[in-house]
This record gives structure tokens, sequence and C-alpha cells, in this order.
């Protein structure tokens, strides 16, 4: 009672803790003032062998719920679907869709999540072929994300090499004159009278 918690955790080296902990907090400013709270939460402390660590959570889930072990397990799976989109927001395109088309939308969605599959699929690959446990620690999802995206076009000529088609200027060409062609060419343009 009345201790601070990083200081009974270091106590209980490599013990999982599961108490009811009194915090202090400030509530959201309202009409210019603040006020200083506290409220009963349940910590949860579980130590991880690996890292030789504790890992901590706050929740208001109760014991009878979720045991520590499970609770530790929730959190960590919420944490990777944060991680997720962010990756598929940051890395594949989906963070501004500039459209209103349910159907181009829906295209987005699904080609972003096929390129995470592929990309994941292939990240596992290279992870597993890593045989230093140090180095395969550092392969981190995001970090692969970005040197995937950055790569897909170096993929893109082996997988077209394999399959017989030569990847040449001709080709690139081609697909920049298909794909830079405006759609919208007839739409009148907003600021056309001012360069008349």
């Amino acid at each position: 009672m009345g201790k601070p918690i990083s200081e009974c955790i270091q106590q209980l080296s490599g013990k999982d803790v599961d108490a009811v902990v009194k915090i202090a907090f400030k509530r959201r400013k309202y009409k210019g003032k603040q006020k200083k709270d506290e409220m009963l939460v349940r910590l949860v402390a579980v130590y991880n062998d690996e890292e030789e660590k504790h890992h901590k959570y706050i929740t208001n889930i109760q014991k009878d719920v979720l045991n520590a072990k499970n609770i530790a397990k929730l959190y960590g799976t919420r944490w990777d679907i944060e991680l997720l989109f962010k990756e598929l927001k940051s890395r594949y395109a989906l963070e501004v869709l500039e459209t209103k088309n349910v159907q181009i939308i829906e295209a987005l969605i699904w080609t972003a999540m096929l390129t995470l599959i592929v990309g994941r699929r292939i990240y596992y690959l290279v992870k597993n072929s890593t045989t230093n446990s140090k180095k395969m620690a550092r392969y981190t999802q995001l970090r692969w994300s970005k040197i995937f995206v950055q790569k897909a076009a170096d993929l893109l000529t082996v997988i077209l090499h394999r399959c017989g088609i030569q990847r040449t200027f001709e080709t690139t060409m081609s697909v920049y004159k298909s794909q830079a062609l405006d759609p919208h060419v007839n739409r009148e343009r907003f600021r056309e009278e001012w360069f008349e």
C-alpha cells in the first residue's frame, strides 16, 4: 500500500502482477479550468521471459472476464491490428481515397489487402531465411513494408522474366502512355478561363 507501481514490480522479479491501483490524472479543460481526479483501475504486468521485463497494461476488464495472461494477449493483438492499419494507410495508399465511387474504393481496398498478403508472404520468406536470431528480430513489419513498396518494381521485373516476358523501355513507355491519360479530359476546368 502506498508504494509506486514501478517499485512494486521490481521487487516481484519475474512474477506477474494483477492488482487494483489508484491513478491520478487531469481532466480536460472546461471553461478554462482543469480538474485533477483519481480513479481505481486494474493494473496487469505480465513478465516477458525473452525481453526479461514486464509488459504493463491498465484496463477496466474484470478478473472474472479475462486473466492476466489473456489481457496481455488481447492488448498485444490490438497493437498488431493498429500496426496493420498503419501499414495499410501509410504504405498501401489507403490513407486518402480520392474518389467517392464505391466500386473504385472497394477495388483499392482489395488491391491494398492483396499487396499486403503478398508482401507478408515474402517478408516471412526473408525472415525465415535468416539463421541469426538477433538479426531476425530486426526484421520489423513496418520497415519491411517500406522496403517492399520501394522495391516492388524490381520484384515485378523478376516475376515477368520468369514468365518469359522481358520488361523493356518500350513496354514501360506503353504502360506510362496508357496510365497517364486523363480520363476526365473533356471535363471543364475550374480556371480554364484565366489562361485564355
